[in-house]
């Protein structure tokens, strides 16, 4: 912790100068450098201190690396609150754990397999109760570990957030709906214009299935000496402003509440169908059998692309995991192949290791 030391003085920068370079995480794919201004951090750390309601009573334990967007900014918004970041070179779950009931942490941001070895814990009652604050971003929580934390943190606010490097964040969910909609990632944030898209650009109807479009001041300005990949994915939306297309797509309901459905570039490909590997994941999770779950789609002279389902479980368990899986999900969605870990490989930043899980597939 930093304490006691004189505040710098206001920046001379312009709003609209460079001020970082974050990469994306490489998790699907090569990472890439992302040009972030002034503004982008500092209206960014105003927003999610405004919706997460951070105040200067409050201490942020920093699990997250710092070269991450959400992990830079659990710094940044708990000191555009006045608050306090305790850093912490996390190595297991016991690690957060001492630390939290160590310096009375209030706010603990994680991404999703974070949070899956987090419940497995076990906590003290002190350090459970001292929580007011769980932030999620990085990929969709299984609605099991949600409920899981809801048990486990009872005092807690728990929001569901969604993101992008690009844009840094684009929704939240109010904790007050997530109970009724624990699989939703909320709505648009402070400084944030978001919609689900047409290729076009038209705006899709509710329950439609879209890709994710953020426009606003918290959209980044391209990729680092990459103009043929900021080309593609930042453009112009329908009545003017620059806007990042995030590849990710959702459905939007009603009631504006955004739902995440899977990645485009991850869709899996079989029997003429568009399958999201999020949705077969949650189901393996759901099942009871599988604590962690990676669907992906290999190559299939018949089916064009067939799913394999990467688990971390224990392998007895298997047969209690396709039944539940042939109850739940259409025939298209049932995997071919069922391979399963001790443990799933994880980016530096946390989020299970996709890329690397498809290249040993496909070795």
């Amino acid at each position: 912790m930093l304490a006691g030391k004189d505040a710098l003085p206001p920046s001379s920068a312009h709003p609209d100068d460079l001020a970082a370079l974050l990469y994306t995480s490489g998790s699907t794919g090569r990472p890439k450098g992302v040009m972030l201004s002034h503004a982008n951090l500092w209206l960014g750390a105003i927003s999610v201190a405004q919706y997460l309601g951070l105040a200067p009573e409050d201490r942020t334990l920093a699990i997250l690396p710092l070269g991450f967007d959400y992990g830079q900014n659990q710094l940044l918004s708990t000191w555009a609150a006045g608050g306090c970041v305790v850093p912490i070179e996390y190595l297991a779950a016991r690690d957060a754990i001492v630390a939290v009931e160590r310096y009375a942490i209030t706010t603990l941001a994680g991404v999703p397999p974070l949070w899956v070895q987090l419940v497995e814990a076990v906590w003290p009652p002190r350090a459970a109760l001292s929580l007011r604050r769980l932030t999620n971003s990085g990929g969709r929580l299984p609605v099991s570990v949600v409920r899981r934390m809801r048990e486990l943190f009872p005092v807690a606010e728990i929001h569901l957030m969604y993101g992008l490097t690009e844009a840094f964040r684009s929704t939240s969910l109010d904790p007050a709906l997530l109970d009724e909609h624990p699989d939703s990632m909320g709505q648009a944030i402070p400084f944030a214009d978001v919609m689900a898209s047409r290729p076009d650009g038209a705006p899709a109807a509710p329950g439609e299935e879209a890709e994710l479009v953020h426009s606003g001041p918290l959209v980044a300005k391209g990729y680092w000496n990459d103009p043929v990949r900021t080309a593609e994915r930042f453009r112009p939306v329908p009545g003017g402003g620059l806007a990042v297309w995030s590849g990710d797509r959702v459905r939007q309901d009603e009631d504006g509440l955004f739902y995440f459905v899977g990645r485009g570039d991850a869709m899996i490909k079989t029997s003429g169908n568009r399958v999201s590997p999020t949705e077969v994941e949650e189901a393996a999770v759901a099942s009871g059998a599988a604590i962690e779950a990676v669907a992906l789609g290999y190559p299939d002279h018949r089916l064009g692309e067939a799913i394999a389902l990467v688990v971390r479980g224990e392998r007895e368990g298997e047969g209690a995991l396709r039944a539940y899986l042939k109850r739940e999900l259409p025939n298209f969605m049932q995997p071919s192949t069922i391979l399963w870990r001790d443990e799933l490989p994880r980016t530096p930043n946390g989020k299970l290791d996709r890329e690397r899980l498809k290249q040993e597939l496909m070795a």
